[in-house]
Parts: C-alpha cells; sequence; structure tokens
C-alpha cells in the first residue's frame, strides 16, 4: 500500500442535517491527519439516504487516497454505512460468527438479550478488517480495494465522539500508512483590523501553498494562521520561520497574542505580575467581561492570580451609578452611555473596591431611531427593536496615570454578539493599559 497523501470525512446521519447533533468528529479526525501531513480536501455530511450515501463515497474514492466515515453504524434500518459501501464495492455482507458472538456476550453481561436487529453490526465483507469496539456495540471496518484504477482505504468509525477516538486512536489509525511528515502551525491573533483590511496587509502571503497563511474572522479578532509540512517538525519550523517573520512584521500593530492565547488569561496574569487588582462595572455585557475573567482565573494558582479580579458590579442605570460614587450633576447633565459618564464610572468603581485598575462598559446606546426604542441607556427594559439595532457602547479603562476611553460602534448583528465583542475589546483595552 502506497503512503497516504489525501483524505476525505464523510459524516453519516439525517440529526446532522437537522442540526440536531454538531458533527465534532470532522473536526477531532481532520487535526489528526493534518498533523502527520495528510491533506483534507474534502468534508461532507450526507443524511441516512442510501442512493446519497453511495454517490458520496463513489466520488469521494474518485479522489482520496482515505475515507473516513462516521455513523450510520447502527443496528437500525437507517444505519446504512455497511450497505453502501459492500454496494460500491460490489461485495455481499456476510455474519461473521466471531462478532456474534462478541455482541451476544455484550449484552448477557448487562443482563439483557441481544435484539434481533443488533445482528446487523455483525455484518462484514471479505475486503474489510473488523475494528473492535470494546466499549459500545459498533464494530468498525478497514477496508482496502482497488478503485478507479488506484488503491484505495476506507475506514467506518461509530458516531458517538468516545467510542470514535478510542477506534480512531488505537485501532485504525495505527494501521494505516501514514507520512512521516509533520505540520507546523502558528496562529497570530490580532485585533483592530476587519479581515479584509489584514488580507490586504499580508498581500500575496496568503497565495503561498507550504508554507500556507490564511485569515479567520473570530469574535475575539482575526486569526492569521501559518502552516508548513516539513519532513519532520525541526524541518516543518524552519521553513515556516521567514514567512512568520514577514506576518508578525506586517500585523505587528493589531498582534495580541499566539496559539493559545486567550485575552482573560492575558490580563490577569499580567496583573498577578505586577501585584495588583482590577475593579469591573459593566453596562451592555451584564457581567459577561466578570465571568470571562472569573472562569479564566479559577483556571489558574497560586491563590494570588485568583485575586487579581477586587469586585464586580452591574451599573447600567443612574441609582447604581450614583451609589457607585459617579458625580449627581454629571448624571442629571448627560446620557448614562456618554463618554463622561462612563469615564467617571471607571474611577467609581477604581475607588469603591481600592483598586489598581478601573474598567466601565456604558449602556447600550441605539444608532438608529426607533419609536418604540424610548430612551435607551436610562435603566428601562429594551424593547426588541434597540436589541436588532446598531449600537454604541462606550468603554473606559482607568488607571493612576490616568483614564482611556474607547467608543465602540457595532453593527446589527443581535445582542448576544455585541455583548461578547464588547467584552474582547474591553479586555483587550485593559492589555494595553498593562503594557
Amino acid at each position: 500500500m502506497a503512503v497516504i497523501r489525501s483524505a476525505e470525512i464523510i459524516t453519516v446521519g439525517t440529526e446532522l442535517l437537522l442540526g440536531e447533533i454538531v458533527d465534532t468528529n470532522s473536526a477531532r479526525l481532520a487535526r489528526d491527519l493534518a498533523a502527520v501531513g495528510v491533506d483534507v480536501f474534502w468534508s461532507l455530511r450526507v443524511g441516512d439516504n442510501r442512493r446519497r450515501l453511495e454517490e458520496a463515497l463513489t466520488n469521494a474514492t474518485r479522489r482520496s487516497d482515505l475515507v473516513l466515515v462516521t455513523g450510520g453504524l447502527g443496528p437500525t434500518d437507517d444505519d446504512l454505512t455497511r450497505d453502501a459501501i459492500a454496494a460500491v464495492l460490489g461485495e455481499e455482507q456476510r455474519v461473521d460468527p466471531e462478532l456474534e458472538r462478541w455482541l451476544r456476550r455484550y449484552f448477557e453481561a448487562r443482563g439483557a438479550a441481544m435484539p434481533d436487529s443488533n445482528l446487523r453490526q455483525a455484518h462484514v465483507i471479505d475486503s474489510a478488517t473488523v475494528l473492535p469496539n470494546p466499549i459500545g456495540t459498533a464494530p468498525g471496518w478497514l477496508v482496502r480495494a482497488e478503485l478507479h484504477g488506484k488503491e484505495r482505504v476506507i475506514v467506518t468509525l461509530p458516531g458517538p465522539p468516545r467510542e470514535l477516538d478510542r477506534m480512531w486512536r488505537e485501532e485504525a489509525k495505527p494501521r494505516l500508512e501514514l507520512p512521516d511528515s509533520r505540520l507546523f502551525v502558528r496562529t497570530f491573533k490580532t485585533l483592530g483590523a476587519g479581515e479584509s483590511h489584514v488580507a490586504e496587509r499580508l498581500g500575496a502571503l496568503t497565495d503561498q501553498a507550504n508554507p500556507s497563511v490564511a485569515t479567520y474572522a473570530k469574535i475575539d479578532g482575526v486569526h492569521v494562521r501559518v502552516a508548513a509540512k516539513g519532513d519532520d517538525a525541526a524541518a516543518a519550523e524552519r521553513l515556516a520561520q521567514p514567512t512568520l517573520e514577514r506576518v508578525e512584521r506586517l500585523l505587528e500593530p493589531w498582534v495580541w497574542g499566539q496559539d493559545q492565547d486567550e485575552l482573560p488569561g492575558l490580563v490577569l496574569d499580567e496583573l498577578a505580575r505586577r501585584g495588583e487588582r482590577l475593579a469591573v462595572a459593566e453596562g451592555l455585557t451584564g457581567g459577561l467581561l466578570t465571568g470571562m475573567l472569573s472562569a479564566a482565573a479559577q483556571e489558574r494558582a497560586p491563590a494570588p492570580e485568583r485575586e487579581s479580579l477586587a469586585g464586580s458590579v452591574i451599573a447600567w442605570n443612574a441609582e447604581t451609578m450614583r451609589t457607585l460614587g459617579v458625580p449627581a450633576e454629571l448624571l442629571e447633565r448627560l446620557p448614562l452611555g456618554a463618554a463622561e459618564v462612563v469615564a467617571a464610572l471607571a474611577v467609581a468603581i477604581r475607588a469603591f473596591f481600592t483598586a489598581e485598575l478601573g474598567v466601565a462598559i456604558g449602556p447600550r446606546i441605539a444608532l438608529a431611531a426607533s419609536s418604540a426604542a424610548g430612551a435607551p441607556g436610562q435603566g428601562d427594559e429594551e424593547p426588541d427593536e434597540v436589541k436588532r439595532l446598531p449600537t454604541r457602547v462606550v468603554v473606559a479603562v482607568t488607571r493612576d496615570v490616568g483614564t482611556t476611553v474607547k467608543s465602540l460602534e457595532l453593527p446589527a448583528l443581535g445582542q448576544a454578539w455585541q455583548r461578547e465583542r464588547t467584552a474582547v475589546s474591553s479586555l483587550n483595552l485593559l492589555r494595553l493599559a498593562l503594557r
């Protein structure tokens, strides 16, 4: 068997197409294959329909050395993976006596008789090597066959992620002729420029094949992925190095982290290093920023890092702001979302909790007129019309050296997106204040 260079993943199940189950199996398999230098150029979801599954298998075996099929290995009539593969290969299925005995023992050990329908899971074809599944009732197949003038490999794996993970890792992957090459990946995480602006700055770098450069829009900004394939890990990294240096230089004003870096963790790490504490007042985000920081803090030790968060308050009405120490005359004169009010709130929350840093996120300011909107930012419940509008929100960060104020204009992408993007932008403002 020649070394596998290309692969395709087919996930089977109508529930995937209906959105009832999220496909995590494809991502898990693709990551593993990429790490050893196998190119995954296609990934497909197919419902429980034999004709369409046969068509998908035929196309996949025309263009890929390895076809991984997940799901459709259950005992019911709509579990069609075995049937489709047998049809594509022109082979008859038969009951494997050893598999049948194993299945019956499986049920007996649980005090039950095996339903007749489960006998389908003991079916094999002559070209298939059975892949054991000790934690479920669905064995897999590894099939080697001459198709379209080339030797191809088809591997079937169960749909439940726990079963798939074990079978792939312990039974299927060790039997495959995989390349010796390795993939090096470095991801630069940026904020402050849109994806098109970042791509424009990178220019012809995004046209390269090896190393490749690609951009991805995420909630925490634009991620830029540099990937290089080499004979071993060291060779792959050496190949990537000139491109890494160019990308980093081009994006330097916007880069906030790399690879596994997360903004809440970076902020907490710097606070802990300085021995400083942060106080938070949230309007539009309604506690989301605090939740992000708390979650990151709980993953860290020792205790001083968890104590970097001095305290947090949700403050989107005048009464709360006045209680925290925002001057009453300011609240009477200006809208609650005004830059001066949010800056004063940052100063007030810092003093309230005796912290070295204070961050304040103002309430929502709708950017389009609406007869139903009333007076946003004055503490009343917002109608749906307001929640669907483009929004402005002011964020302020204060410390001994002064106060930084930033106004964010957020498109009408829904309240959840606006809240999350505001929390992320606030974290980045804190990161910059701590440099």
